[in-house]
């Protein structure tokens, strides 16, 4: 760990010094598009939070990887934190600062890079924070984005900037090629896909069975950020969104609604249109209830004082909002109030984004032919879809991993209530617990 840190020290504060004197081109450099190695002892595709926690796991275990001999190659087309920095850094987060700040410090890279990085930084700015509420996710962000570059100049890592487009796997050899958008390939046991998701974006059927063209939709992601929703709608107009869901994404949506038709936007209204009551998280002896799908946070606070049942009717906020109930009723209650709508946000939820094209070369044949594959939520493999097996017949897929929030841990509470955990903190445990078998030869 000390030789290791010096190491890392050293090049940080070179690359540092050079940043600050001739700007971000020059360590930009780091972020290879130049030739890679043949071999790998790990590929990692992503760089979001997910990312970013596969390979300071990784490199926790790089006396099994052998990463001292085959560096890791880490692949992400931008090296900016992923979409918690490009899309939601205005947003207000679910998580606690202190788990925050402890994320940072859970693995010995990670640690080394804290120690290394110039202060004030990232984290000493969290640490400034109250660490038992929630913050911006801006915060966040730039700690991944310190996390970033200090990966990135560590000696087992080899950062490539780009996408992977394929992966075969020749299943005689248990070795995967991994081929990069720039023609070259590279050789490894073990691929890990952190590649991330996006908001759902396919129209709810309900809606598109009505042919509403008139209607202009709102990405969630332009809804989640107020600096840019503000310049969406002409202030002076008559404007009703419509927004559809009653998520922890859909009650920000409104609360940033809300601010607008309150301040800048007079003339602005919202229909909500929901088929479920609001459910919270609660925090029981030792564990949460509806961890991951109950509101939290500022999100919650502002629901049960404006949106609740008992509370919305004499709340600021019914003047602006209309609650359209949809349950039982969906088409009726889109027919009757949509045509009244000039836009909609639909907050129903995010999807994996596309992955590479997978093959095999199985070990009778010779030739790639597709590999289509199955999660497995919790050991963060993949198992090889194959109807004709029973499921406790079913292999996994060698040297195949996921994680972050497209792939994340199946868990279930002491009610028996089961959801996926997502994340930095739960990223995190589900990572550290999967990868010492991961890594296994």
């Amino acid at each position: 760990m000390t030789a290791t840190l010096g190491v890392l020290r050293i090049r940080f504060l070179a690359a540092r010094s050079r940043q600050l004197r001739y700007g971000m081109d020059n360590l930009n450099r780091f972020y290879s598009v130049a030739s890679l190695p043949s071999s790998s002892s790990a590929v990692v595709v992503g760089a979001g939070p997910g990312g970013i926690t596969v390979v300071g796991n990784l490199l926790e275990h790089s006396a099994e990887l052998q990463a001292d001999r085959q560096k890791l190659i880490w692949v992400d087309p931008h090296f900016q934190g992923g979409r918690v920095n490009a899309r939601y850094r205005e947003v207000p987060s679910n998580t606690k600062v202190n788990l925050f700040v402890q994320f940072a410090h859970e693995v010995s890279a990670f640690k080394a890079i804290v120690e290394a990085t110039p202060k004030p930084n990232a984290l000493t700015t969290l640490l400034e924070l109250p660490q038992d509420q929630g913050c911006t996710l801006s915060y966040a962000a730039d700690m991944c984005l310190m996390l970033t570059e200090g990966l990135a100049i560590h000696p087992q890592v080899k950062p490539h900037r780009g996408t992977v487009t394929s992966a075969v796997l020749d299943e005689q050899a248990n070795v995967w090629k991994v081929g990069f958008d720039n023609g070259e390939s590279v050789s490894t046991s073990k691929l890990a896909l952190c590649t991330g998701s996006a908001p759902v974006s396919k129209t709810v059927p309900a809606i598109e069975r009505m042919h509403q063209q008139s209607l202009k939709p709102i990405d969630l992601d332009t809804a989640l950020t107020p600096s840019i929703l503000a310049t969406t709608f002409d202030p002076a107009a008559t404007t009703t969104v419509a927004v559809v869901g009653a998520s922890h994404s859909a009650i920000l949506v409104l609360m940033n609604l809300v601010k607008l038709a309150t301040s800048t936007h007079p003339q602005l209204r919202i229909k909500w249109f929901t088929r479920n009551e609001l459910r919270y998280a609660e925090y029981m002896d030792g564990w949460i209830l509806r961890d991951n799908t109950g509101l939290k946070g500022q999100a919650a606070d502002w629901a049960r004082q404006n949106l609740d049942t008992k509370t919305f009717p004499n709340s600021p906020v019914s003047k602006v909002i209309s609650k359209v109930w949809t349950a039982g009723r969906e088409e009726e209650s889109y027919k009757a109030e949509l045509p009244e709508c000039t836009h909609i946000v639909q907050a129903v939820g995010y999807a994996r984004k596309p992955l590479p094209s997978l093959e095999i070369i199985r070990k009778d044949r010779g030739v790639a032919e597709p590999l289509e594959v199955e999660y497995d939520d919790l050991t963060g493999r993949f198992y090889e879809k194959d109807s004709s097996k029973a499921q406790n017949e079913r292999k996994y897929v060698p040297g195949l991993f996921g994680a972050g929030i497209a792939f994340p841990e199946r868990v279930t509470d002491p009610h028996g209530n089961v959801e996926h955990a997502v994340g930095f903190w739960k990223f995190m445990k589900f990572v550290k617990k999967v990868v010492p078998n991961w890594v296994k030869p």
